[in-house]
């Protein structure tokens, strides 16, 4: 009677209870082949998700970051703001500067004499969004891009403020917005990094980049950041030397991994094994970059598109086509640094220049996935790492100025990946100095975009001497208001 009560309740017969679990264990198999770590852990923190897969759907799978070293000033770009003009010369008011500390370039003006735009602006798109007329090619894509006027950071001088944007922390050795999606996501290409960086710069006044924009921090070394060189050869001491054939170097690889393998069962230094598979990425991008990085092999139409100088290495324009066919082979991150863009002085001349530089290669990077069918799936983001005064630095001059560094209101912009095309976010006071509504931090900008990719950002985390760290600390918040 007990036996028939259980099989009236559970209707399941001996067939169907092993087909059902043959399909189980099928899933765990194809999960294994498609992602071979994925059941690779610790056991430190049941809770986790495997690395190596969103927690929920996301948005985007790549990210080119277009980073505008230097900070270019919101109010030559984006942020129009007519009563600068109207008001040129006269001092900021004291209340809208609310005893905002300053740099030490200006800390000892007596007076901060308010500048409009040397150049003008314009409504474009459906949005009508105001976009100068420094930037004619990223204007014409006003449709497809989403502009945040907002942005604020907690840094006023370079080397702090890029490093919080590229880190989340403005101290050093902590691992970059790269290395966390290379953690996180792992890399949809065996043969190539999940995370590579591109230099280039520009002809105004310059901001040095630093390795510890890319580091890995206390993460893997696996997942730091490979810089890609201007030179003849793109990633250094990758070809074999003279001599030496792909069997020599298979054969070599091989002993060192036997001798790594010994090495590591005597200490468990767990950075043995992160040598070992950086000399094997090493031997197979020996095949993959050669062929990735010939530029001169793009059609003509892609070559017009992005500018001649598409053609030269090194250039913001060659970078922005590569960081294209880089994310086409699945590379998860691009990071771009493009140096120039901190004009304390000679400001419409050096910003004229940096424009030349980077706005038809940003608006055909832009197109270039858009009609490729992969802009959907590839966040793009450009702007610096904090913005600049409306005041004029130094002497005032209409028509020759400088502004200093400002923290508390820039703009950037944002493509693909899931943000809404078409609109602008957020906005700043009547002086473009303070935000009136809508602000965004560095963490919540991080936040955001580790959403975008299918991360929670607060379970995103690495312990380490004792404590879990990530990329947002212990704040930020995502912005729906960014969200397609």
């Amino acid at each position: 009677m007990e036996n028939e009560f259980f099989k009236n309740r559970l209707n399941i017969t001996r067939r169907h209870f092993f087909g059902k679990a043959a399909a189980g264990i099928g899933g765990l198999a194809l999960g294994s082949l498609l992602i071979p770590k994925i059941w690779k852990g610790d056991g430190t923190d049941v809770s986790s998700s495997p690395l190596g897969l969103a927690q929920y759907a996301p948005k985007a799978k790549r990210i080119i970051y277009l980073c505008q070293n230097g900070a270019p000033s919101q109010y030559e770009t984006f942020d129009y703001k007519p009563l600068l003009t109207k008001m040129m010369g006269q001092d900021l008011p004291e209340s809208i500067r609310g005893g905002q500390r300053l740099t030490g370039m200006t800390a000892s003006q007596t007076k901060f004499p308010l500048m409009g735009s040397f150049y003008n602006f314009r409504q474009h798109g459906q949005s009508g969004a105001y976009i100068s007329d420094l930037l004619p090619n990223i204007a014409k894509i006003a449709d497809d891009i989403c502009i945040v006027r907002t942005m604020n950071t907690d840094a006023i001088n370079h080397d702090p403020a890029l490093t919080f944007l590229q880190t989340g922390a403005q101290v050093g050795n902590r691992p970059s917005m790269g290395a966390w999606m290379s953690y996180g996501l792992g890399s949809e290409n065996k043969n190539l990094p999940a995370f590579c960086v591109l230099l280039s710069r520009g002809r105004g006044n310059g901001q040095g980049v630093y390795s510890k924009l890319w580091t890995n921090g206390f993460l893997d070394s696996t997942h730091q950041g490979v810089v890609f060189s201007s030179s003849e050869d793109p990633i250094l001491y990758l070809n074999d030397a003279e001599g030496i054939d792909k069997q020599d170097r298979r054969r070599m690889l091989d002993h060192l991994a036997e001798l790594n393998q010994l090495g590591f069962d005597e200490s468990g230094d767990p950075e043995i094994q992160a040598k070992v598979q950086q000399y094997e990425m090493a031997y197979r991008m020996q095949t993959a970059v050669p062929e990735l990085t010939d530029l001169s092999k793009e059609p003509d139409h892609i070559i017009k598109m992005y500018g001649p100088d598409c053609l030269v290495p090194g250039t913001y324009a060659a970078n922005a086509l590569l960081a294209r066919k880089l994310s086409e082979s699945g590379v998860r991150f691009v990071q771009l640094y493009h140096q120039g863009w901190d004009s304390h002085g000679n400001l419409p001349n050096e910003m004229g220049m940096q424009a030349q530089d980077v706005d038809r290669a940003s608006a055909a990077l832009i197109t270039d996935l858009k009609q490729r069918g992969l802009l959907d799936e590839t966040l793009v983001i450009w702007g610096g790492e904090f913005g600049r005064t409306n005041y004029c630095q130094g002497n005032f001059t209409p028509d020759n100025y400088g502004r200093d560094h400002h923290p508390r209101a820039y703009s950037i912009f944002m493509a693909g990946g899931g943000t809404k095309p078409g609109t602008v976010y957020g906005e700043t006071d009547e002086f473009g100095y303070n935000v009136a509504k809508d602000p965004v931090n560095i963490h919540d900008f991080h936040a955001t975009v580790l959403h975008l990719m299918g991360i929670n950002h607060e379970q995103l985390t690495y312990k380490h001497l004792g404590r879990r760290y990530r990329l947002t600390d212990v704040s930020g918040n995502v912005i729906p208001g960014l969200l397609a």
